[in-house]
């Protein structure tokens, strides 16, 4: 199993580390510029970076609200060689529990058609196609947040 941690970025460094990385695995391949690594809710959402041994960015995800009951995952990114080993999960996770703890009861977002399925596994049902800034094929998903706690 990799050594790995996922935390919040706290200082000026892990802040451009985190940033970079959504950049560089997010929209660098689609030759957009280093001005779109980040959006005006930056300061407004909740971020959660995976880091390796080596203090390495290996992966990133956003959350931030639309509407008091309606919270919005974006800029999800998992290292290629990190892939499949569950951090993108425990990542969604993290960032839906934190919505949950703020009062969503629902949880949207934009998948690239390769992450629906991804999405899917964790409860997400596709609502219809999006047209992302990106120029490729995105689907708008929806997922309705429920505590945790079991009933028995």
């Amino acid at each position: 199993m990799s050594n790995y941690s996922l935390k919040s970025p706290e200082t000026s460094q892990e802040w451009e580390d985190y940033l970079l990385f959504r950049w560089e695995i997010l929209r660098k391949p689609l030759g957009m510029s280093q001005e779109s690594l980040a959006d005006s809710i930056e300061e407004e959402s909740f971020h959660v970076m995976g880091i390796d041994s080596q203090n390495e960015v290996i992966a990133s995800g956003r959350i931030h609200f639309n509407t008091d009951s309606e919270a919005q995952i974006r800029y999800m990114a998992v290292k290629d060689s990190f892939k499949r080993m569950g951090i993108g999960s425990e990542i969604v996770s993290l960032l839906e529990d934190h919505a949950l703890s703020q009062g969503a009861k629902t949880v949207v977002l934009n998948a690239r058609e390769k992450a629906i399925k991804f999405y899917t596994r964790l409860g997400y049902e596709e609502l219809g196609p999006y047209t992302s800034d990106t120029g490729i094929p995105h689907k708008t998903m929806k997922k309705l947040l429920t505590s945790k706690v079991e009933v028995q």
